[in-house]
Formats: C-alpha cells, sequence, structure tokens
C-alpha cells in the first residue's frame, strides 16, 4: 500500500503527489516550515491528508524547540499551518487537536503527547476510510459504470481513500464494470492520480476531460457519481474540487445518483450552509500553463477557485464512517459530528 504521509521515527516523510504519475518519488521533512510549504504547494494535497500532515508539522515544530520555548514555537507553528490553505476543514480540525494538547500539557511532555495526538488522528483516518469504503460499495450494483471526480483515494486520505476507496472494494466485490475518471483541470488530479490508483486496483477506467461529462452521461449507462469532500457544512452543503457542482447539476438532469463519501472530520457543524465556506483561490498560471509551458493567450482577467460548493439538494446520500447519511441532512450531520467530538474549525 501507498503511503501519502508517515511519521518516520523523527520526521515526516511525504509521497510528492506533483510527479505522479511520472514518478513516485518521497520527500522527508524534519521542520514546520518545510510541511507548511509541502501543503501549500501541494506536495500533499487531499483534506485528511492535509491534516494528518499538518499534526504531524506541529510535532516537528516541538521537537525543533527548546522546552522553554516549547510552547510559543507549538502555537506559531499552528497559525502557520492554519493559513496554508483555507478551504478543507480536517487541517483545521486537526490542529484544533495539537492546540488542546498545548494548552493542557508540562511543556516538557509535549513532544510526546503532541505525536501521541497526531498518530490518532492519523489512525481515525485510517479507520474511517475503510468503514466509509465498506459502505461506500454497498451502493453499487451489480455491473456498475460508476464515474468520480478529482482524487478522494489513499494518497488524498493518508488511508484507504474514501470515494476512491468505495469503487476499489466495490470492484474487489465484483460489483464495478468500468470507472470512468475527469482529468480535473486545472492540475488533473484525475488524470494523474486517480488513474494511476485505479489502474493499479485493477479496476477497468475510462479517462473523459471535465468537459465530457454531459455527452457521457447522456450516451453511456453511468449507474452513480462519488466523489470525496473537502468540507461538508451543517445543512450538506458539500465543497469538493471545482466541476463538482457541475457534475452533480448534470446528474440529476439525468438521473444518476449522486453520492458523497467523507470522513466526520469533514463536517463542519460551524457553518450554517455552503455559502460561508471560504474557498480558495490559487496561482493564475495553473490554468495558462500545462507542465511549465503557457498554452493560453493573453487575457486581462484570469480566475482560479480550486473548489465549488454543490447545494445539499443535489446530493443524493453522504457516506460516513458513522453511516449513510440522506436528505435532509442536517439531524444526521449533527449526530456524526458530536460523536466524532463535534469537530469545527
Amino acid at each position: 500500500m501507498t503511503h501519502s504521509v508517515e511519521w518516520c521515527e523523527d520526521h515526516v516523510r511525504l509521497l510528492d503527489q506533483r510527479l505522479l504519475p511520472q514518478e513516485e518519488r518521497y520527500v522527508d521533512l524534519r521542520t514546520c516550515d518545510k510541511v507548511a510549504a509541502a501543503i501549500r504547494d501541494m506536495t500533499v494535497r487531499g483534506a485528511p491528508a492535509i491534516g494528518v500532515a499538518a499534526a504531524y508539522g506541529v510535532v516537528l515544530a516541538a521537537q525543533c524547540a527548546d522546552s522553554a520555548s516549547r510552547t510559543d514555537a507549538v502555537a506559531s507553528a499552528i497559525s502557520q499551518l492554519a493559513a496554508t490553505r483555507p478551504t478543507a476543514v480536517n487541517l483545521f480540525a486537526a490542529l484544533e487537536r495539537m492546540r488542546c494538547v498545548q494548552r493542557d500539557c508540562d511543556p516538557q511532555l509535549l513532544v510526546g503527547e503532541l505525536l501521541r495526538e497526531a498518530r490518532t488522528v492519523h489512525e481515525e483516518e485510517l479507520s474511517a476510510s475503510m468503514a466509509i469504503s465498506s459502505l461506500g460499495a454497498t451502493l453499487f450494483p451489480a455491473g456498475a459504470t460508476v464515474l468520480t471526480h478529482c482524487n478522494a483515494g489513499m494518497i488524498a486520505t493518508a488511508a484507504h481513500g474514501t470515494a476512491l476507496g468505495a469503487i476499489v472494494e466495490a470492484h474487489r466485490q465484483g460489483k464495478v464494470s468500468r470507472a470512468i475518471a475527469t482529468e480535473t483541470r486545472p492540475l488533473l488530479q484525475g488524470a494523474r492520480l486517480t488513474v494511476w490508483e485505479l489502474v493499479r486496483a485493477g479496476v477497468p477506467t475510462t479517462l473523459i476531460t471535465d468537459s465530457m461529462v454531459g455527452h457521457f452521461m447522456r450516451t453511456s449507462h453511468i449507474d452513480l457519481v462519488i466523489v470525496g469532500a473537502d468540507r461538508i457544512a451543517a445543512n450538506g452543503d458539500v465543497a469538493n474540487k471545482i466541476g463538482t457542482y457541475s457534475i452533480a447539476v448534470l446528474a440529476r438532469a439525468h438521473g444518476v445518483p449522486f453520492y458523497v463519501a467523507a470522513p466526520t472530520s469533514t463536517v463542519d457543524m460551524s457553518l450554517r450552509s455552503g455559502a460561508a465556506i471560504e474557498i480558495e483561490e490559487r496561482n493564475t498560471t495553473e490554468v495558462t500553463s500545462i507542465a511549465g509551458i503557457r498554452v493560453a493567450a493573453e487575457c486581462p482577467e484570469v480566475r482560479n477557485p480550486a473548489f465549488d460548493v454543490t447545494p445539499h439538494r443535489l446530493v443524493t446520500a453522504i457516506v460516513t464512517e458513522r453511516g449513510i447519511l440522506r436528505s435532509p441532512f442536517t439531524r444526521g450531520l449533527k449526530g456524526v459530528a458530536a460523536s466524532h467530538g463535534g469537530r469545527s474549525r
């Protein structure tokens, strides 16, 4: 199994997702600054994986400080990591857990206690993804053709995967005839990462461009769509990779179930709706260039929102490790969030 995030004795090891599928390279990081940079530049990506990496980054900050300045170093690290990417709530949930440890712990014991909590965050994501994979697979009819967008596999979750985990598990059970993966512009996480994972798992896979989804919904028999999430508001609105909303609209128009698979660490009960979710805007060169080569004509304005919000009315069900939730989502999400400690930013 490929691990996107690992703790190796005294440092963090990350799979450099920017290089896939051409090269499978791991980088060893020994400072919080390096972890923060890796989150910003998407060496590590995927909401659960970002949360796990950030938790380990806090441990590194504590390790690098002497006992007299350790508490302040940890507080500074938490602030630094929180500023890396704004949309995925797992980052903030993990950092809040590390902040609670810092607040309650003797500075002499802080490194060990922070590492224990970071490992717990990691183990919980692993356990959650295994449960989500099993529950998600129950939604697949026999011989299913499934469409997915972006990457919610093992490299995005530091575990087995959520949406992709469900696809792989359903395939293991003999239920999947084909997976259709969108390329996921502008950084091609679907073409580079999802296809890489599905092919390695032996799942028959078709790659399409993002703009082909409507055509395949109309002309091919697609049984379901399943995607991951970076943040789920209290009413069931879902923030996920840009383009998800368009796919949900197309799925509704063609009578195709639209499922979201995400751990409860992704649920943010502090936000009543998706309108309050902050959408990250990334560097416009990601849109104007491919592999470092400019392909776009000069243009007075270029936009690059990394995520969009799918209204809960377009979501058929949300698969969490604590069960499959259906509309109305508010009560179910409140229940699973409470059982996970009521995580919020």
